[in-house]
């Protein structure tokens, strides 16, 4: 079970944090908890934590001079000033427990992070179901280009800053911000940009009206601010009803929209368009990612980027440049043994699988293999119907799905990934089970070829299976 999020505000800890402290990161290996660690290092604070194994992320923040230990031990929060942990650690953690023992402030990764931006000026919080690691990696390729020297925590490896964040000037922040457990209301945003909302993250939303209410309050959490919405997702304009800032849209073909994306075409699955702001041209894009959900995440990048001062020129450079984000239709480096190209994606919602599988179709490839690894026995059985739909509907050839990811969780559900499968059979897809990575590996290597594509799905530790597919080159 998770940690609860707290809920110091910013104020707070700007008071318990006055002055030079010393900090303890639980998880600082973490996507977001490294970025945390490093700007903190940056403004004096003397950094510490923990992390269960060692990894490129700990061995960057050693070279900052940060110590991080591998195992754990109360004694590492001796002196400490206050103790910053994700919830994904168990409260009997023990630098966690002996922290809340002493007394010692435990704050949230959500709330510490909140704390951090506010002190830049333009903060723009990048939120959605689907899609906010790729927008945030792009904004930050634009801001880049356009010279706003951005601040970033992305969910994802960005692949021009081979980081999962970037330090920069301190005037513009641009974060991805995470519903779940409603972490995002805890941000501070200026511009808060909603891509698309659906139902997820059933074991903590129950149900559609409790998504649009978060999200109407991430959206008031910008104080006046703007936020940043897509036109052409009903959910998110009725999430939107009642904002008392300004409302700036965006669309895809959508003509409505004060941002539009335009007079598209596809060249081996990568959108061409026009970027039309309140019907004026702002700049062509030619993108090099496939498939057409990438429009969108690129226009709400721009979008974006052009309230905060980019123009059109170091828009469509940006988002020229942009090759993809970590474990999104990312291509590994070596192809499997058997020649098949073989790429990994984070899709782990029957949304993002649909889209997905429909780009992967269109990449000129003779075979799509897709190896699904569910993520969590509650979104599993909670949207089991909607899994196999999009899995049998996508377009793969064959799909092959190994044992669900429980994270969090234990199988009070009773599902399991046999279940699915047989499903997926039943609407007529090939489809199989197969249980080890290893044992996945090998048959992917006799039925697939050198004119295929091996793709690798799922949020979980799915991309274990790489290793043993590439294994001879």
């Amino acid at each position: 079970m998770a940690l609860d999020n707290t809920h110091f505000g910013a104020q707070m800890i700007a008071k318990l944090l006055d002055g030079p402290k010393k900090l303890f990161f639980c998880g600082i290996g973490g996507v977001s908890m490294c970025s945390l660690a490093h700007i903190s290092r940056l403004r004096g604070h003397d950094v510490s934590g923990y992390d269960r194994a060692r990894s490129p992320v700990t061995e960057e923040l050693e070279e900052l001079g940060i110590t991080v230990y591998y195992e754990e031990d109360a004694s590492h929060i001796d002196g400490c000033d206050a103790l910053i942990f994700t919830v994904a650690i168990p409260e009997t953690n023990p630098e966690y427990a002996a922290a809340k023992a002493k007394g010692i402030p435990c704050i949230s990764r959500a709330d510490y992070l909140g704390y951090l931006m506010s002190g830049y000026k333009n903060r723009v919080g990048i939120s959605g179901m689907h899609g906010k690691s790729t927008t945030t990696s792009m904004a930050e390729l634009v801001f880049t280009s356009a010279g706003l020297d951005p601040t970033v925590s992305c969910g994802a490896l960005m692949k021009d800053v081979g980081a999962y964040h970037r330090v920069g000037g301190d005037e513009h922040f641009v974060f991805e911000a995470c519903e779940y457990m409603d972490s995002f209301l805890d941000f501070y945003p200026t511009v808060a940009v909603v891509l698309n909302i659906e139902m997820d993250h059933v074991d903590y939303f129950k149900s559609m009206k409790q998504i649009h209410e978060s999200f109407r309050s991430f959206m008031a959490r910008t104080d006046g601010g703007i936020a940043l919405v897509n036109c052409g997702d009903d959910d998110v304009m009725k999430a939107a009803e009642g904002f008392e800032g300004r409302l700036v849209t965006f669309g895809v073909e959508c003509d409505d929209a004060d941002y539009r994306a335009d007079e598209i075409s596809f060249v081996f699955g990568c959108g061409h368009f026009n970027i039309y702001y309140k019907n004026e041209l702002l700049c062509h894009v030619e993108l090099k990612v496939p498939g057409a959900h990438c429009i969108c995440d690129a226009l709400a990048a721009a979008a974006a980027a052009h309230l905060c001062g980019a123009d059109g020129e170091s828009i469509s450079r940006g988002l020229a440049l942009f090759t993809g984000a970590g474990r999104r239709m990312d291509r590994a480096e070596k192809d499997a043994d058997c020649g098949a190209a073989v790429y990994a994606d984070y899709a782990h919602h029957p949304t993002e699988i649909g889209v997905t599988l429909n780009a992967a179709s269109q990449m000129d490839y003779e075979k799509v293999f897709c190896v699904f690894q569910p993520h969590t026995y509650s979104r599993t059985a909670e949207l089991f119907d909607d899994f196999a739909a999009s899995l049998a509907g996508g377009g793969a050839t064959e799909i092959i799905l190994a044992p669900i990811y429980s994270a969090r969780e234990t199988n009070t559900y009773g599902v399991a990934s046999e279940d699915l499968c047989d499903k997926i059979t039943s609407l007529g897809q090939e489809c199989r089970f197969i249980a080890q990575f290893s044992d996945i590996a090998d048959y992917l290597n006799t039925v697939a070829g050198e004119k295929d594509m091996i793709i690798i799905m799922g949020a979980g530790d799915i991309t274990k299976v790489i290793p043993h597919l590439c294994s001879e080159k």
